[in-house]
């Protein structure tokens, strides 16, 4: 039990950091600007804070026992752990969490983090699975 409460506060420090990246880039650019741009705009933040992240990453999706060749694309995997997922929209809907859900089913991570770019203060779901 003490171990995932651990794991539990080791994601949260490590959500706040890329949370607060995303917050620099939204402070900079402000909303209006499609998502590629907040896209390439946080993968440079990330590497300016030293984030571990990979983007665009492909997902395998199994359906029962066997792999399917679609694949989800996830815009970040930081920490080798979170998924991150960018919007750049007037509001976040609950397709985009359960999208984001999705992500962290097909991966087995636990934590995923949803981020809209696209509202004049920046919008952000931590989502457990």
């Amino acid at each position: 039990m003490r171990q995932e409460r651990n794991k539990d506060l080791v994601f949260s420090e490590e959500c706040y950091k890329i949370i607060g990246a995303a917050m620099e880039v939204h402070r900079e650019l402000g909303s209006g600007f499609l998502e590629p741009v907040y896209q390439e705009s946080l993968k440079l933040e990330f590497r300016l804070q030293n984030i571990p992240h990979l983007r665009e990453e492909p997902l395998n999706i199994n359906y029962k026992q066997f792999e399917l060749s679609k694949r989800y694309i996830a815009d970040f995997i930081c920490y080798d752990c979170i998924i991150v997922e960018l919007k750049a929209l007037s509001d976040l809907l609950p397709v985009h969490t359960a999208q984001t859900l999705n992500y962290l089913k097909t991966t087995g991570f636990k934590v995923g983090l949803l981020i809209n770019f696209g509202t004049s203060s920046l919008q952000h779901k931590r989502l457990i699975f």
